[in-house]
């Protein structure tokens, strides 16, 4: 298992938002910033996180946009807010990319493609998927993920050790995985 230390400066940690960060709107969509709200102890993980990661990137799918929900303006005061509530308590997110393709379009850059991951690449070419972390609450995070060659970690009600196929390790939340020994 790799140390503490060579997380710090060979690591990087991508997470999914809605489920993960924030409270997730079953069947909606967060339109604004008053309807953001930080997860109990996502803020403090992702603060402890920060020490320890070289990267932490926010891949997030929002159809929202595409739908006509919301549009370009409302996910900036949505990022604006998290962001400025990250850095005040001593955070850092290195970058955000989302899709606001709709799952229908095809081609599309929602995960599980993997269109983020290579923006991402692009932007911070010192990134090494093999040696990156990905944590979120659904399948198409995990297969994200496990596309990119990444560890995964799915966020779930019932925590386990991992799935019967052991492609990604089950926690409870990111606080969970923010108190782990070992990635």
């Amino acid at each position: 298992m790799p140390s503490i230390e060579e997380y710090k400066n060979n690591w990087s940690l991508f997470l999914d938002r809605d489920g993960v960060i924030n409270k997730r709107i079953f069947g909606g969509y967060v339109k604004s910033p008053n309807e953001f709200e930080f997860l109990p102890g996502s803020l403090d993980a992702i603060v402890h996180l920060s020490k320890i990661f070289n990267h932490l990137f926010i891949v997030s799918n929002q159809q929202g946009i595409g739908k006509g929900l919301m549009n370009e303006t409302d996910i900036a005061e949505i990022h604006d807010f998290m962001l400025t509530e990250i850095h005040r308590n001593g955070g850092k997110i290195s970058a955000i990319y989302y899709c606001a393709d709709l799952a229908s379009k095809i081609p599309n850059c929602r995960k599980p493609g993997l269109s983020m991951a290579y923006r991402a690449k692009k932007d911070f070419p010192e990134i090494e998927f093999s040696k990156s972390i990905m944590v979120g609450d659904t399948m198409s995070d995990m297969e994200f993920g496990m596309n990119a060659g990444m560890k995964c970690y799915l966020v779930h009600d019932n925590p386990v050790s991992s799935n019967p196929k052991s492609d990604y390790k089950i926690i409870s939340s990111l606080t969970h995985f923010s108190k782990l020994k070992t990635f």
